[in-house]
């Protein structure tokens, strides 16, 4: 089927649920006002079952068909939070909270859920049962790994799970999707190279960090030039490079650098850690100085699941008439801990000639509206159909 006609007609309603959801953007598990204002709407929708504070501030609404006899269960997860960024889109709907903003356009994909979970606890067209969750902390905070500890999963009999992301530059309404790896492993390092204070006129009487942590940015580099296979992802960023003086004749005692690696496999992910490892300790004890190596690892390989993958493709196609091959994504996303747990598939979205998620202009299309509320509800009415019985 396209576009469900029943969209088109919520369209005005969902797309005033975003806007204030923007409006009132909220960070990492912090996502009160936004929790309640779903939770509000699930019992109003007539769910069978809402239950707040899964994964602290996460919100699951349970939406039975009209039959049971499946037994099937599939989850639908949209993110809540936004991000610490100060809005410059200058909208009648911009943020009113100082220093936080939708710039992702996870407001979008709560409202969109919404809107399917509105359609079908009307309809309630399949035979099965379908579970919404609206998580929180998806930007850093692993929020789709609290839920899971949570016992989401078990505790709501959870089978398969789909998740979706606007993605700017494909035109709105499309989709794109690719199975397997998908969304990279992004971890955090932090190094502390110390060295020993002096005067800038007399550098002899010192071990100077910038001219260490300096060779170890550059060192760093090669592990993607001349330790990978060429034919694997690898990206190491330094995006942070600070000396313990802010004075000119000063050669400070330590130097810090922080940056993030993002791989594509669990063979480079544990490669990348070792090499920045001995380049930072070796490259510091060749110039009489040491490192403080903090190396932290963050949310793992996204991977789509195959036969799920071709089915969330199948779906997108009946919805808009086709469904693209998409890239790799450097970027990270947790949902990639709901994938661990159960089988399951992530897909784009087109958000039309935007700007680019995390940038202060950025803003959900809400042209999108339609089209995604239709992939969900298609995703729950085609894996669980009533024919089925």
């Amino acid at each position: 089927m396209p576009i469900k006609n029943r969209f088109a007609e919520l369209l005005p309603e969902i797309t005033a649920w975003r806007r204030d959801i923007h409006s009132h953007p909220e960070i990492l598990f912090d996502t009160h006002r936004t929790a309640a204002l779903v939770a509000e709407k699930l019992r109003d929708f007539g769910c069978d079952e809402v239950v707040e504070g899964i994964g602290r501030t996460g919100v699951v609404g349970v939406i039975k068909g009209r039959s049971q006899r499946s037994g099937k269960v599939v989850g639908l997860r949209a993110d809540m939070d936004a991000l610490p960024i100060q809005e410059e889109t200058g909208l009648a709907y911009a943020s009113k909270t100082p220093g936080a903003m939708h710039a992702c356009g996870h407001d979008g994909h709560t409202a969109m859920l919404l809107g399917a979970a509105r359609y079908l606890a009307e309809t309630r067209n399949f035979d099965g049962t379908a579970v919404v969750i609206f998580q929180p902390a998806e930007e850093g905070g692993g929020g789709a790994r609290v839920m899971c500890e949570d016992g989401l999963m078990a505790r709501f009999g959870i089978q398969q799970v789909y998740g979706m992301h606007n993605w700017p530059g494909v035109p709105a309404g499309q989709f794109a999707i690719r199975a397997g790896a998908f969304f990279a492993a992004t971890d955090l390092f932090e190094i502390k190279l110390v060295g020993r204070g002096a005067h800038a006129a007399k550098p002899h009487d010192g071990i100077d960090p910038t001219v260490m942590a300096s060779h170890v940015v550059l060192a760093l580099q090669t592990i993607a030039s001349r330790n990978a296979d060429p034919v694997d992802q690898l990206v190491v960023s330094v995006t942070s490079f600070q000396t313990s003086s802010t004075a000119f004749n000063v050669i400070p005692q330590s130097v810090t650098i922080r940056g993030t690696v993002r791989t594509m496999s669990t063979e480079m992910r544990a490669l990348a850690e070792e090499r920045i490892r001995a380049i930072c300790t070796l490259q510091c004890q060749s110039f009489g100085g040491d490192a403080e190596i903090s190396y932290r690892r963050g949310y793992p390989v996204m991977v789509n699941h195959a036969a799920e993958t071709e089915f969330a493709a199948d779906v997108a196609r009946s919805v808009s008439g086709a469904c693209a091959e998409a890239p790799l994504v450097m970027g990270g996303e947790d949902f990639a801990y709901m994938l661990e747990e159960r089988p399951g598939a992530y897909i784009l979205v087109g958000n039309g000639d935007t700007a680019m998620v995390h940038h202060p202009k950025y803003d959900f299309n809400d042209e999108v509206i339609p089209a995604g509320c239709s992939w969900w509800a298609e995703i729950a009415e085609q894996a669980m159909p009533i024919s089925a019985r």
